[in-house]
């Protein structure tokens, strides 16, 4: 069945895209929760007016998004996870909101939580790539790295590599 997202969709599409999917999707999910619309020929027309009139009204929102997605595209962020012992498994998650904060202590940039594109919690320690929603049409890739503040220095490998080198 052919839909019109209301709202970006994880793993579906982004708001204003006309997208295929199953029929039990459609009815039971999209449809109910008013994320999207059944993709007939007078909604399309209206999406298609409706998309002109917000691509002249969002061309400084745009520039700005890309501004922001310059600042943080491909930076990493740390955030530090309380994990069991010996294992690489977090107590709880990381969660939308802990990485929207991480960004703004360690980058100094301001991004909503619902602007961050987490499909699941983290729950593991190490680097995971998140998907930041700036724009319709404008996504920066973001490294969060999960660490256990209680374990010893990360750097520890990285020096012995250094000393087989120099052998």
């Amino acid at each position: 069945m052919k839909v019109i997202l209301n709202q970006t969709v994880p793993k579906v599409g982004k708001e204003g895209t006309v997208v295929t999917v199953a029929d039990g999707f459609a009815r039971n999910y999209l449809f109910p929760r008013g994320l999207a619309i059944v993709a007939d020929k007078n909604q399309i027309k209206a999406l298609e007016i409706r998309t002109a009139r917000l691509a002249s009204k969002s061309a400084d929102a745009k520039a700005a998004a890309e501004a922001l997605k310059d600042k943080i595209n491909g930076k990493t962020v740390r955030l530090p996870g309380q994990v069991g012992k010996d294992q690489g498994k977090l107590f709880g998650a990381i969660t939308s909101q802990n990485v929207a904060d991480a960004i703004k202590s360690q980058l100094g940039v301001q991004v909503d939580k619902r602007n961050v594109a987490l499909i699941e919690p983290i729950k593991r320690l190490g680097s995971h790539t998140v998907e930041i929603d700036l724009h319709r049409d404008v996504d920066a890739k973001l490294i969060v790295q999960v660490f256990d503040p209680a374990a010893p220095e990360e750097n520890a490998p990285e020096a012995e590599d250094k000393e087989l080198v120099e052998a």
